[in-house]
């Protein structure tokens, strides 16, 4: 299988954007949730208006993983304020990463966390972090092989269910001087 093509996101497909971001959360969450709480996730924080307000912002970035011009997933990555917790210009979130569950186990995950350590690297970051839910097991397993470390856990509010995320960070390696 080909690696996907990595291509920021571009206001004009906020329609794409969201259908990815809505199938997405909904093939990873909605066996482990009720579906009132799944609906609710996907009205309130996938809708056209708030990806919209996401997407223009200017700390935060979103990338499609493309193959043969299909979306297959996507990276969602916040620097500075855009941050949900830590909000250090040292530091860049991965908010999101997402892959169609069809593409899964294909190394597109791997693809766009590598886009995500590219542009910490170049922006001279001293770390990545992020929030995974204690029982997404298969992403946990996937930020430690990549080399995260647990650090320290908060409350996400999925519809009415307070989950616990486990917040793991990656500290980036300095980029040697040429």
């Amino acid at each position: 299988m080909h690696l996907p093509e990595i291509k920021k996101v571009l206001s004009t497909e906020l329609l794409q954007l969201q259908s990815i971001s809505r199938l997405t959360f909904y093939e990873t969450f909605a066996k482990q949730n009720t579906p009132d709480n799944i609906q609710n996730y996907l009205d309130t924080n996938l809708s056209t208006e708030k990806l919209s307000e996401e997407l223009n912002h200017p700390d935060s970035e979103f990338y499609f993983a493309l193959l043969y011009e299909q979306v297959i997933g996507y990276l969602k990555l916040n620097f500075a304020q855009a941050q949900n917790e830590l909000k250090a210009n040292t530091s860049l979130e991965i908010e999101r990463i997402y892959v169609l569950s069809s593409f899964q186990g294909k190394n597109i995950g791997q693809t766009l966390f590598q886009k995500a350590l590219s542009i910490a690297s170049q922006k001279g970051l001293e770390y990545i972090w992020l929030g995974v839910w204690e029982n997404n097991k298969k992403a946990i397993e996937f930020y430690l092989k990549n080399g995260f470390e647990e650090f320290d856990r908060h409350i996400f509010k999925l519809g009415n269910d307070e989950q616990t995320d486990i917040m793991m960070r990656l500290k980036i390696k300095p980029k040697a001087d040429k």
